[in-house]
């Protein structure tokens, strides 16, 4: 059994670990309950009621958060021309073609955060997706990084553009700001990651499609958030 410190076992007196809160209620207990002495980040943990196991019962997205996760965002584009000229404008942190492909190749270089590419890069890019794919950097058109319009994706990606997607036991994480940040913000964040969830719902999903949710810092518990206003 795990042994657990003397601050994180003070902090789980202070709530009902039982109790799911009000998603706002919840916040604010994450942010009373952190005591790291960095600017821990806030997660959000949801189950869903699929099976990963079949293609119909996937869930990935993207979503843009509205007060972003409070992490400064590298960006990597692969480009040509125009476009790598309008990347770099955008601010992207990395522009290049061949010569980033054979950074990551002989390097395994992945000092990034997104990686986007222009459509024809990627018979070139493709050749990274043993590196780039295990750490979910691969470029892919359903989440908007493979696209002509790099530029947007760019500025996206800086402010706070996220992606999430179901994991192999149901469930996905997802950062949704810092403890520093206001509970409004959080709370902004929050709402805009599960309402970009519940839209992704797949069709062949029966029954409730949200089990539970939490959130945390990074050193905290989990809270538990009250699923009433959220089941459909």
């Amino acid at each position: 059994m795990t042994k657990r410190g003397k601050k994180y076992v003070a902090v789980l007196e202070k709530y009902d670990k039982h109790k799911p809160y009000p998603l706002r209620e919840a916040l604010e207990l994450v942010k009373e309950l952190a005591y790291a002495k960095f600017d821990e980040t806030v997660d959000m943990a949801i189950r869903l009621n699929v099976d990963p196991r079949h293609a119909d019962q996937m869930v990935r997205g993207t979503v843009v958060l509205p007060h972003g996760t409070g992490k400064k965002v590298r960006v990597l584009v692969f480009a040509k021309g125009e476009a790598a000229k309008q990347a770099e404008e955008a601010g992207a942190d990395f522009v290049g073609a061949e010569e980033l492909v054979e950074k990551i190749q002989k390097e395994e270089w992945t000092d990034f955060d997104v990686a986007i590419a222009t459509p024809d890069m990627m018979s070139l890019v493709g050749r990274l997706g043993k590196i780039l794919g295990p750490r979910g950097l691969m470029p892919n058109p359903k989440v908007g990084t493979v696209t002509k319009d790099v530029a947007k994706a760019v500025k996206e990606a800086k402010a706070g553009k996220i992606q999430f997607r179901v994991d192999k036991a149901g469930n996905i994480h997802a950062p949704i700001g810092k403890v520093s940040f206001d509970v409004e913000k959080l709370e902004e964040n929050a709402r805009a990651l599960i309402n970009a969830v519940i839209a992704a719902r797949p069709p062949a999903v029966k029954g409730q499609y949200v089990r539970n949710i939490s959130v945390s810092s990074t050193m905290g518990p989990g809270i538990k958030v009250d699923l009433t206003e959220f089941i459909k």
